[in-house]
């Protein structure tokens, strides 16, 4: 390798990031840092511009943009600061960049990961949001510019990881079945449904085996972040709903498994960390150390499976449905459940009630087409609208 390869790191000061940062700074002589982004914890932004030097910073606002390049000089470094999407987009899209890791959460992370690319680079996708929201212009746009698209989500890396190498002829060309994508079931697996009215933000947000960051942590005890990887899926791997097939299992060692029409079943493992899948996507079609232990099989003991709970999880059962739906539908569900996560991690409405603000908004809001980004944020800009005017009626 002649030179090391250059890492814009969106969303730098998240568990993505932090993890990111970790696996390339055991490996010095093959990454080196050229942006890192972060949106409100910009004293760690600082911290990690000091230990890896990028030549870029994105920061969302000019007032923090102007108080970070002044400690940035203080320091004696030569960080140049960015702001807002603008600068998103540049650092994701220059042209010495080789790769992005896209770990923007929610829909703040589409235009600069579509930015990257339109400019042909190896994209690390942890931003599940945005083949949610824009699955076919975005598919589009990867096949149009050449860009080479890795998944992150520990699901689909195990996934990319089990398929042949030619799955993008289509499933049942490869001779696949079916994708079996697995939840760990979250918090609330075994709480009884009459409790789940009085649950936390706190409980919601004490994940059994994977530390991620409030939002995401609330997804995946709603199962919503099951419903987005099944949606995300789809566009991955160009499959229908029908073949995803979700598996609750606890232990969180087996990260999925595809399924073949000979009857093989193929499973990727390992400890639930996710510099596996980070290390994998980076090194990617190489092998890398991660600095994850090797999984201990005796230790593990057992494999649990379950099928989901569609009374305990309606989220599932809602994002299903806008797969099937497709056009504006999964943007409309995602710009929905941002708000109603919101309001709860705010303490303004009930766990349960998270499903209900999505459901009303997916019933008042009609499905249309969507052929360009514009229409994909009206109907986020619509949802959005819907699910914030549910607050104000129910006093929120």
């Amino acid at each position: 390798m002649s030179r090391p390869q250059q890492i814009t790191v969106l969303g730098a000061t998240g568990s993505i990031g932090l993890s990111t940062l970790d696996v390339i700074a055991r490996h010095p002589e093959r990454y080196k840092v050229f942006a890192l982004s972060g949106f409100t914890r910009l004293s760690e932004l600082l911290a990690l511009c000091v230990r890896h030097t990028p030549r870029f910073a994105v920061v969302p606002e000019a007032g923090a943009a102007r108080a970070l390049q002044d400690d940035l000089r203080a320091a004696g470094l030569s960080t140049r600061v960015l702001v807002g999407e603008e600068g998103l987009c540049q650092v994701a899209a220059d042209p010495e960049v080789d790769a992005v890791m896209a770990a923007i959460v929610g829909a703040a992370g589409l235009r600069p990961t579509l930015a990257a690319v339109e400019a042909g680079k190896k994209i690390l996708l942890a931003n599940k949001e945005a083949l949610v929201m824009s699955g076919a212009l975005f598919m589009q746009a990867v096949h149009k510019s050449g860009s080479v698209l890795l998944p992150i989500d520990s699901e689909h890396n195990a996934i990319f990881q089990c398929m042949p190498q030619d799955y993008a002829r289509g499933l049942g060309a490869v001779g696949v079945r079916r994708i079996l994508l697995t939840a760990s079931g979250g918090p609330f697996r075994q709480t009884p449904i009459a409790e789940l009215a009085h649950v936390t933000p706190e409980q919601a947000c004490a994940h059994p085996n994977w530390s991620m960051g409030r939002k995401i942590s609330v997804d995946s005890a709603s199962m919503m972040n099951k419903g987005l990887e099944l949606i995300e899926a789809c566009w991955l791997f160009d499959a229908k709903p029908s073949q995803v097939e979700v598996v609750i299992h606890p232990q969180s060692v087996i990260h999925s498994l595809v399924d073949y029409i000979d009857g093989s079943v193929l499973a990727q493992l390992g400890n639930p960390d996710m510099r596996t899948p980070i290390a994998n996507a980076l090194a990617w079609p190489e092998r890398i150390d991660s600095g994850v232990a090797p999984l201990d099989l005796f230790a593990v003991a057992r494999l649990d499976f379950q099928a989901p709970d569609e009374e305990r999880f309606p989220c599932l059962r809602l994002a299903r449905l806008a797969a099937e739906a497709g056009n504006s539908a999964p943007a409309m569900l995602n710009a929905a459940n941002e708000v109603a996560v919101a309001a709860f991690l705010d303490g303004r409405v009930r766990y349960p009630e998270i499903a209900s603000i999505i459901e009303e908004t997916l019933n008042l809001e009609p499905v249309v087409a969507v052929d360009d980004l514009e229409a994909v944020f009206t109907a986020d800009a619509k949802a959005r609208v819907l699910a914030e005017q549910w607050l104000s009626r129910h006093g929120r």
